[in-house]
């Protein structure tokens, strides 16, 4: 296996690594406002319909894009409104969501379009890739980053943006504080309900732009729920192995991405079966382990202090 290969491969992590890490800091945006939203796999299952429904429509790249992240945003403004206004609770709201997401992309899928399954029409308008032209078709780096687009690329600039908001501003600091205790924040006068209510509806355009990516970062089409998982897989992210932390966020995202494209390169040699499973059982033992170790750490740091 020549060094082309393996760019190769690099290159397919990148592109499954897109909309894991743009739902990777959906979620931790809403825990770091003292929010769960469970609804992520529903929002970008419904940030991919739309973007192509309009697509095929308007034949319109920005059009489609900007159709994804609303639907998601609108979807995370009626999750905020359940959730924090009206007190319900995150678990029954976010799983209903995300069930009604998939039987509602199904329906619309067949009313509008009268297809079943999936969706490949050839008047769909591929969004643009980005290559690095000024270098050699067999050069390593333009095999890394070969067709990638805008949104490939925008996703760390996104996380970079996030953690320079939550860290480096003041209302990253009332939105944290929010999530640390919202009682107290809100006697200091911040509007901790409003602060939740705009991170989940940021959360959902997020979650909208990571369905775009899924939908028109590579081939563009739609499937039924062709998330596939990856709004679950992005809520153990935060917690787990970036800690709640935007940066750290891209490398968990990127060792989801790997095991997402690990799957997809061993199907023509495995069973696609076993080999689907990969990215979850990736996630459980990975998530396993770091409970261990934080379990150690902790009763190492109790026994400590009791000597």
């Amino acid at each position: 296996m020549n060094a082309l290969y393996y760019a190769s491969i690099i290159n397919t992590v990148l592109r499954y690594t897109s909309p894991v890490l743009l739902a990777t800091l959906a979620s931790l945006l809403c825990s770091r406002a003292g929010v769960f939203n469970i609804a992520l796999e529903g929002q970008m299952l419904l940030g991919s319909f739309f973007a192509i429904a309009v697509n095929y429509y308007t034949h319109s790249v920005v059009l489609s894009v900007l159709a994804g992240v609303a639907a998601g945003a609108l979807v995370g403004l009626l999750v905020a409104v359940f959730q924090i206004r009206l007190g319900a609770k995150d678990m029954v709201v976010g799983t209903s969501v995300n069930i009604l997401a998939v039987a509602l992309s199904a329906y619309l899928l067949y009313a509008f379009f009268g297809v079943r399954g999936a969706l490949a029409d050839s008047s769909l308008v591929a969004m643009s890739k980005i290559n690095l032209s000024f270098l050699p078709a067999d050069f390593f780096l333009f095999r890394v980053f070969a067709n990638l687009t805008f949104i490939d690329y925008g996703c760390y600039l996104i996380a970079v943006l996030l953690y320079i908001y939550m860290y480096k501003t003041i209302g990253g600091f009332h939105l944290r504080s929010v999530g640390i205790n919202k009682a107290a924040t809100e006697s200091l006068g911040t509007k901790a309900d409003r602060t939740q209510v705009c991170a989940m509806i940021v959360s959902g355009a997020l979650c909208g732009l990571g369905g775009v990516a899924l939908c028109m970062g590579g081939v563009t089409m739609f499937a039924e729920n062709m998330t596939n998982g990856r709004g679950y897989v992005a809520m153990a992210a935060p917690s787990t192995l970036a800690a709640d932390h935007p940066l750290l966020a891209i490398l968990a995202s990127l060792f989801f991405g790997g095991a997402l494209a690990m799957s997809a390169v061993l199907q023509n040699t495995i069973n696609s079966n076993i080999t689907s499973t990969f990215p979850y059982l990736a996630t459980i033992i990975f998530t396993s382990i770091i409970g261990l170790i934080q379990r150690y750490r902790l009763k190492n740091r109790k026994y400590k202090s009791e000597s």
